[in-house]
Formats: C-alpha cells, sequence, structure tokens
C-alpha cells in the first residue's frame, strides 16, 4: 500500500504564506481567517481602512485598555456604569463593521443548499460590503452611541434631573424622554442582532415583547396569562434595571469574553495555532490512523484557545482536509470528523464558549468550578470522536499517509512554551483568583513569550491588531448578550419561567406519574426543545433562553442545579452539529466540498456521545460524578461506565470492534442498547447493559469465526468517494 508524504506548511503563521498540502496550496492565511469569519457568529463583516478603520481600531483599543483597567481598577460609579460605558464603545461599531444587507452563511445555505456544499467564497454582499459604512450606518451609529450614554450624560430633565444617579432613582417612574431612549436603544440592539445573527433573534425577542405586552390579554386560566405591563413598564425593565439590557449577559460579555478573546489574539498572532497543529501531526505522525488522529487533536488543542466550533473547524480542515483526502476520506465524513472535532472546542477547558462564564454568573460559583464540571464530559466527548476515527480506519481501509514533520519532542522543546499560559489561567484561578485577572495574566505571558520566535514577535502594531481584533470579536455577542436582556427582564417582570416549567412537567406527568420516568421524559423533551431552539439562535441566546425557561423545570424535579445548568449548555452547544442547520457542518462542507446534507449526518455520528452524556449526568444522582462532583469513587465509577457505554456506542454506530471485525446488524444493535442502557449510571441499568455489551461483543467474534470456517477473508471495504453517509 502507498505511503504519501504530506508536508505540513513551513509558516502558516506569516500572512500571506500559502498553506501547502499534498498537491498545492489550499489556502492562504488570510482566506482561512476569512472563511474562519464567515461562519462565526461572532464575525466581521467590512474590511475597514483609510481614515474609518483608524477610527475603528482606536475606539476598538480604548475598549481594549478599558476592559483591562477594569480588573485592576474598577469604576467608582459600579459595574452597571461600566456596562453602559462600554456598550457604547461596542454597539457603535457593529453598525460601523457589520452591513445592513450581509447574507448569513447558516441561514441561507441551510435553507437552500438541499445536498449542495456552500461557496466556499461567495462574492460580497453588495457595495456596502466591499466599501465603508454608508451614512445610514453612521445615524445609527451616532443614535447608539447617544442612548447608551443617555443615563450618565448629565442633562436636565425637568423633575428628573439629569445624570446616573438621578436616572437610577427613575426607576419604575421613567420620563417620556427615558422611554423614547430606552425604545431608541430597544430597536438598535434588535437591528445589530439582525446584521450579526439574521432575523430569528430579533424576531423572538419581539415575541417576548408581544407576550410582555399582550399578556394580560390572555384568557386568565391559562398558564401562561399575566396581568399585563404598559410598554413603559416594559422599557423600563429593559433599560433601567438590573435584568435587562444591563444584566449578567452583557456583564459577561464585557467582563469575561472580551478579555478571553483579546487572549486567544494573542495567542493566535504569537503563532500557537501554528505549533499545536503541527504537534499534533507530529505525535501521530507513524499511525495507521494519523490523518484522522491529527484533526481530532488539533481540534482539542485550537479549541482550547478559540471557543468557537466553527472557526475552529475551518482552521483545522484548511491544513488537515488535504491529509485526510490524501489518506481516502471522502470529503463528507472528513468533513463530519472536523465539525465535530471543531464543536469540542466550545466544550473543552480552559476557554469554554460565552455561556459558560454567564453559568458561573448565574450559580455565583467560580469559573474553575464550572471548568472543572466540563472535564469528563470534554473527555468523553473526544473519546468518542478518537474511536469512531480508529473504526472508519480500519472498517474502511484508510490509506496510510507519513506526515512530514518534526519529533514532537523537538516541537516540544522549542514551542511548547505557548502552553504556560494555559497553564497559567488553571493556576491562578485555582489560587481563588478571578477568571478576568487569571487570563489578564495570560494574555501578559502570551505577549511576552512571542518574544522566544521572531517571527511572531508582538510588536507594537501587531500588539495593537490583536487588542483591536480581540474587540472586534467581542461586537456581535455583546450585542446578542444585550439583547437577551429583552427576554430575561420579561420572563422575569411576567413570572413565565415557573410557568413554562410548570407546563414541560405536567407534560411529562401527562405520560406517567412515576418520579423516575417523569424526570427522563422531562429532560428528553427539553433536550429536543434545547435543540430546535439552537438551531436559530446562537449558542449564548439560546443558552440564556434555556435556562430562564427550562432550567426551572429541571430544578423542580430535584436536578442539581449545576446539571441542569449544564444540560442546558451542552444543549445550547449541540446546535452547532444539529441537523438541518449545523453551523459547524456547514463549515465543514464549504472547506472539504462535501455535501452538505451527509455531512451533517457523518457529524451526527461522530458527535453522538455529547447528546447522551447530558442526559446521564441529569437522569442520576450518580451523573453528578460526570461532573466531578459526589466524591472520587462517584466520579470514576461515574467516568469509567460512561467510556464503556460510549465505547459500545461508538462501536455500534461505525460497525466494526477493533481487533476482531465487522460487526452485523444484530450485534450493532445489542450495542446501541447496550450503550444507552449503561448511561443510566445505576447498578442494575449498568449490570444489564454490560452482559448486553458482552453479547454483542462474543457475537462479532462468533461472526469472524464463522467466516475464517468458510475461508471468507475479513470484510474491509474501501472508501467510495461518492458515498454519502452510512
Amino acid at each position: 500500500m502507498d505511503v504519501a508524504p504530506v508536508p505540513l506548511p513551513p509558516d502558516q503563521g506569516t500572512a500571506g504564506d500559502p498553506v501547502w498540502a499534498d498537491d498545492g496550496p489550499v489556502a492562504g492565511h488570510h482566506d482561512t481567517r476569512e472563511l474562519a469569519a464567515r461562519f462565526e457568529d461572532e464575525k466581521p463583516g467590512r474590511v475597514l481602512s483609510g481614515p474609518v478603520g483608524l477610527l475603528f481600531t482606536g475606539v476598538t483599543v480604548a475598549i481594549a485598555l478599558l476592559t483591562l483597567w477594569q480588573v485592576f481598577f474598577p469604576l467608582p460609579q459600579g459595574s452597571k456604569y461600566y456596562l453602559i460605558i462600554f456598550l457604547a464603545g461596542v454597539l457603535p461599531m457593529v453598525f460601523l463593521a457589520y452591513p445592513s444587507g450581509m447574507r448569513l452563511p447558516r441561514r441561507a445555505a441551510t435553507a437552500s443548499a438541499g445536498n449542495e456544499p456552500p461557496d466556499p467564497a461567495p462574492a460580497a454582499d453588495g457595495p456596502a460590503e466591499r466599501g465603508g459604512p454608508t451614512p445610514v450606518d453612521w445615524m445609527l451609529a451616532v443614535a447608539a452611541l447617544l442612548s447608551c450614554l443617555y443615563p450618565v450624560l448629565p442633562v436636565t430633565l425637568g423633575a428628573g434631573g439629569g445624570g446616573y444617579d438621578a436616572f437610577l432613582d427613575r426607576q419604575g417612574l421613567l420620563v417620556p424622554l427615558d422611554v423614547l431612549m430606552g425604545t431608541v436603544l430597544l430597536l438598535l440592539l434588535l437591528e445589530a442582532c439582525r446584521r450579526t445573527t439574521g432575523w430569528i433573534l430579533p424576531a423572538v425577542c419581539l415575541l417576548f415583547l408581544g407576550y410582555g405586552y399582550y399578556g394580560g390579554l390572555l384568557p386568565q386560566s391559562w398558564p401562561v396569562a399575566h396581568a399585563g405591563l404598559d410598554f413603559g413598564q416594559l422599557v423600563d425593565a429593559f433599560y433601567n434595571s438590573d435584568s435587562g439590557f444591563f444584566g449578567t449577559p452583557l456583564d459577561v460579555a464585557a467582563s469575561y469574553i472580551v478579555l478571553f478573546t483579546i487572549y486567544g489574539a494573542v495567542l493566535d498572532l504569537s503563532g500557537a495555532g501554528r505549533f499545536f497543529v503541527e504537534l499534533s501531526a507530529a505525535a501521530f505522525r507513524r499511525s495507521r490512523t494519523a490523518p484522522g488522529r491529527t484533526a481530532v487533536a488539533s481540534g482539542f488543542l485550537l479549541g482550547t484557545v478559540s471557543g468557537s466550533g466553527a472557526a475552529t473547524t475551518v482552521s483545522i480542515g484548511a491544513v488537515t482536509w488535504p491529509i485526510l483526502r490524501r489518506a481516502g476520506y471522502p470529503p463528507e465524513r472528513a468533513g463530519g470528523m472536523l465539525a465535530a472535532a471543531g464543536v469540542g472546542a466550545i466544550l473543552s477547558p480552559p476557554t469554554l464558549g460565552a455561556a459558560a462564564f454567564i453559568i458561573a454568573e448565574y450559580l455565583g460559583v467560580s469559573y474553575l468550578q464550572v471548568l472543572g464540571w466540563a472535564t469528563v464530559p470534554t473527555i468523553l466527548y473526544y473519546l468518542g470522536i478518537l474511536l469512531s476515527v480508529e473504526i472508519d480506519a480500519r472498517r474502511s481501509g484508510v490509506r496510510p499517509v507519513v506526515i512530514e514533520t518534526g519529533s514532537a519532542w523537538r516541537l516540544l522543546a522549542r514551542f511548547g512554551y505557548h502552553f504556560l499560559s494555559l497553564i497559567v489561567i488553571i493556576v491562578v484561578l485555582s489560587t481563588g483568583a478571578s477568571a478576568t485577572r487569571a487570563v489578564v495574566i495570560a494574555t501578559v505571558l502570551a505577549a511576552a513569550l512571542s518574544f522566544l520566535d521572531r517571527r511572531h514577535r508582538l510588536t507594537p502594531t501587531r500588539l495593537v491588531e490583536a487588542l483591536s481584533g480581540g474587540v472586534r470579536g467581542v461586537l456581535a455577542v455583546s450585542a446578542v448578550c444585550a439583547a437577551a436582556g429583552i427576554i430575561t427582564a420579561t420572563t422575569t417582570k411576567t413570572g413565565l419561567g415557573p410557568q413554562a416549567a410548570a407546563l414541560l412537567v405536567s407534560g411529562a406527568q401527562a405520560v406517567s406519574s412515576e418520579p423516575a420516568v417523569v424526570l427522563v421524559l422531562t429532560a428528553l423533551l427539553a433536550a429536543v426543545a434545547l435543540s430546535l431552539l439552537g438551531l436559530a439562535v446562537p449558542v449564548t441566546a439560546s443558552f440564556v433562553i434555556g435556562w430562564v425557561i427550562i432550567g426551572p423545570a429541571l430544578l423542580h424535579l430535584g436536578v442539581a442545579a449545576p446539571a441542569a445548568a449544564m444540560f442546558v449548555f451542552y444543549f445550547a452547544v449541540l446546535s452547532e452539529v444539529s441537523p438541518p442547520t449545523a453551523l459547524a457542518a456547514v463549515a465543514a462542507a464549504a472547506v472539504t466540498g462535501g455535501r452538505l446534507v451527509p455531512t451533517m449526518w457523518q457529524t451526527l455520528r461522530y458527535a453522538l456521545p455529547a447528546y447522551l452524556i447530558p442526559i446521564a449526568f441529569v437522569i442520576t444522582p450518580t451523573g453528578l460524578g460526570l461532573l466531578g462532583i459526589g466524591g472520587v469513587a462517584r466520579i470514576a465509577v461515574a467516568g469509567l461506565v460512561s467510556a464503556l457505554g460510549v465505547t459500545v456506542l461508538a462501536v455500534a454506530a461505525g460497525g466494526w470492534l477493533p481487533g476482531v471485525g465487522a460487526a452485523g446488524v444484530p450485534e450493532r444493535i445489542l450495542g446501541a442498547v447496550a450503550g444507552l442502557v449503561l448511561l443510566w449510571l445505576e447498578p442494575v441499568p449498568v449490570a444489564i447493559g454490560a452482559a448486553l455489551a458482552a453479547l454483542a461483543v462474543a457475537g462479532v467474534f462468533v461472526r469472524r469465526g464463522a467466516a475464517g470456517r468458510a475461508g471468507v477473508p475479513a470484510p474491509v471495504r474501501q472508501v467510495d468517494h461518492r458515498e454519502e453517509t452510512e
């Protein structure tokens, strides 16, 4: 069998240099970053240059410096005052950076793609995207600045008075100008969300707004009816309360997410991304499954600093797809592998997705605790992907490919310092320091260490680029978090959360009155609801909505708060791989040129454990061990049994038992049932699941023995590049 060497790019981190693979350049550095940007919820829309570009860079760098200053020297007026200043800085920049008619790859591609992949490099969406901001954009930017700063401006409002303290004193008693400015900000946030995430999130916000205003007209016998709120009360809740625009979601964006995006930008410019990919390739270069393992390991390592599933998918795909193609992987299967590995970025410590910071704030725990909760599920998730890679390589007859790269130990000795800043985050958090201080210290360290590699030194110019890029990366998520205040404030004012939770539980109780069955059915209904919600809105908004609507239902049934929060978090994240909108799969199809729908189904197969593990730590007390809660014994039992369940499910899905041979339909069915039963994590179900798994394995051995006696060689199905899915 031929062994084809594939050289890695000599200098992937240098702008403009091509990324070379086995048969030519794949993509330039800027091409890869632009393609990644197209599939992020926080993607830039315009390339600003000239005076506008200088203004944008100046404002974003000022915001970055303000956020860094706030960590060590908080503004004396309080956190809400800081949030007002922060939103006044970022919201106008949204209207300058995002054209009003920008097409959205996630919605457009899934609405019309069918089985055809999206164009990986569509033309610009009109003059606005190619050029600078329009007069309308400037008007909206100015309006955003004024409406955001209005609460702190020392203006005179008759009896109301002016200034920040006077504005806070008018809570519940807003004057007409307060209502007007709050309404302007409401409309601007909806438009900002439309420009960055599409129509769905603004529509959801308007639905909650309509519910708050017209809910009093509903028959009062309905569970979701309420006394009714007038428009002034709603604006007061949005504009002048701690649960509205300036609530916890925006606080998380302004205090945590922006710092981590700055850290990610600094780490990327210091050459860490290139090092992680090369290290992954070097670690597996002599393995038969080197291409697949390299893609998965690269996704995990890049995900520790990315926190974005689609962007990580594109980044690893640009380098590893040529290797996978040379090994014989069809585009759809390779795309599924890349997408599943990329989505792990949002689940991987130490930089989880934005919703993880919201969990810490909502539950009043340290971010280190949230990282601890995510550790075992992340290991199980990547275990499932790696097992699928191993099974695919053996079942499909993948060709071995030698990846030309240096020794892994030599790479670690030369560039292993890139891990230091990641380690520092954990160490500083473990001392009891805040996540904000930990990431600032890590950022400073990463910038200092960049001078160990002359190609990636953070000179003043590149440091400005990192600061500006970090703030630019948080523009869209800031708009989403501020708009989420519409949802949280309406839910708080109307009491919708407990009412919706009661409806969800009553739906499960209509099927059975057995508490265990009710809990399982509620969890399944919640998983479906969260998956559907995540198809339409970004992960952060999906978590916020899910927590205020579905979280109370799980808490009411006795689920521990950490388990309920992580359950909502995982299913919000899984919208990235859930058909029919699967954003990470769309990004992977754009890289590989594979058909979209088959790529989505392949992604779903690789990511299967991520759908089942959250249910496991909700339906049984032992499942808390998967979150690192309950002592060493519980954690060990839950982890080992779940690992066995994930293994059996991977064998059932792949149809192959490594080291033995192909599994037939009966063995695969037995394995699937065994894997599901094992995840119940109670003694009797675990015993039954283990017995079923043993029967499935015995069946594979019997099948192999029968084939050997008949003189039939073990089947190895060669890869068909026209294959869609299995």
